[in-house]
């Protein structure tokens, strides 16, 4: 088994922000990959959609708190990108190289995940066998990512690194976590 922790680092801004941590954990396991984010400091200055009683899959989830992270097969410029509101809605979406093709990957009809959210501190934890998409022995490098929507309607965006002038998640360079 392959296990990282992770630590992300908000694109810089000129804009006072408040103080959060963002960190966590990936490990893959063959094709079962498991992600736990770890959102820390005063929460009550974030937008957090309320958990749903029905999660499913919705579109445009970076538009609020989103915790995301995008994978890719090494040496090939496919990859995907998984969506995980602390609401419990997901989505999961194909590229076919940077920002081109983009598809809502079928292979997943569901993506459940737990959230745990307390007043200082909000855990998200998804397990997910990636059988579907990529065979146990192909090598994939992942970047890990989350969008911070602020009460105010701040945005910010946090990766484990900034490669571009502008904050760009799809950006291959960012692909940083090799598993």
């Amino acid at each position: 088994m392959n296990d990282q922790t992770f630590s992300l680092q908000p694109f810089p801004s000129t804009t006072s922000l408040p103080n959060f941590k963002i960190a966590g954990n990936i490990a893959r396991n063959g094709n079962k990959l498991a992600i736990r984010y770890m959102l820390e400091g005063d929460l009550k200055e974030i937008a957090i959609v309320p958990p749903s009683n029905t999660p499913s899959r919705k579109h445009e989830l970076w538009q609020d708190t989103c915790f995301e992270f995008f994978l890719g097969v090494k040496d090939s410029q496919r990859y995907w990108e998984f969506n995980l509101s602390p609401a419990g809605h997901w989505n999961v979406y194909r590229f076919d190289g940077y920002r081109q093709g983009m598809q809502e990957e079928t292979a997943f009809e569901n993506l459940s995940f737990n959230v745990h959210n307390q007043a200082d501190a909000l855990a998200l934890v998804l397990d997910v066998d990636l059988g579907k998409i990529i065979s146990a022995e192909q090598a994939i490098e992942v970047s890990i990512t989350t969008v911070i929507k602020y009460r105010n309607g701040e945005v910010t965006y946090w990766a484990l690194t900034h490669q571009g002038a502008e904050a760009d998640f799809h950006l291959r360079d960012s692909f940083i976590v090799k598993l």
